[in-house]
């Protein structure tokens, strides 16, 4: 599995992978949950912020994932904003790329392996329903793992356009790019296959 894991001693990374991934839930769910408002963009921004900074990873890192999901953000914003005022395109933006961003704030700082491990802890009592809990975890931790991947795929598309000499036409980057990402699925399917999940 591909892994973003960045290395560190903050509090962020010392804390076990159950806890973490727990928190990081609560945190989406409460996002989620709130008011379409001004003040929710205010707020959905002012956590994620404190997040990366309380980390340890810092304002930088978090400039590189918004970086990474910017066309993300674009697409959202665009598309909300055919149907919706501009208070609540900007407010669901804002929570959603918050929970995203939690979400890699989570993969940033947890090794794969341990994310793993703990989903399957978790899942394990689902085992007497007939439930494969390591399956259920590694679809999961395949699911999280996803987005920032994706972002990254997306940035090495645009940067090779760039190189290229290639202009910014929306419809340019859209095709390399679902290239580009079936072709990572694919290999995430053979590469899970060869493991023998099915």
């Amino acid at each position: 599995m591909i892994t973003l894991y960045r290395p560190g001693t903050g509090w962020l990374h010392r804390l076990p992978a159950g806890p973490k991934a727990c928190g990081t839930l609560v945190v989406v769910l409460v996002l989620s949950l709130l008011p379409t408002a001004w003040w929710t963009a205010a707020l959905a921004v002012s956590v994620t912020v404190l997040g990366y900074v309380a980390s340890g990873l810092g304002l930088r890192e978090l400039s590189r994932q918004v970086l990474l999901v910017r066309w993300i953000i674009a697409v959202t914003v665009i598309a909300q904003l055919v149907f919706l005022d501009v208070e609540a395109a900007l407010s669901n933006t804002s929570r959603m790329m918050a929970a995203i961003l939690f979400a890699a704030l989570l993969v940033l700082s947890t090794r794969a392996a341990d994310l793993l491990d703990a989903f399957e802890r978790g899942l394990r009592p689902f085992g007497r329903l007939g439930i494969d809990p390591a399956r259920i975890a590694l679809m999961l931790a395949v699911a999280i793992n996803t987005i920032p991947v994706l972002a990254r795929l997306a940035l090495s598309v645009r940067d090779a356009q760039r190189a290229r000499g290639g202009g910014s036409s929306l419809f340019a980057f859209v095709v390399p790019f679902l290239v580009v990402a079936l072709k990572y699925a694919d290999e995430l399917g053979d590469a899970l296959t060869a493991r023998g999940v099915r």
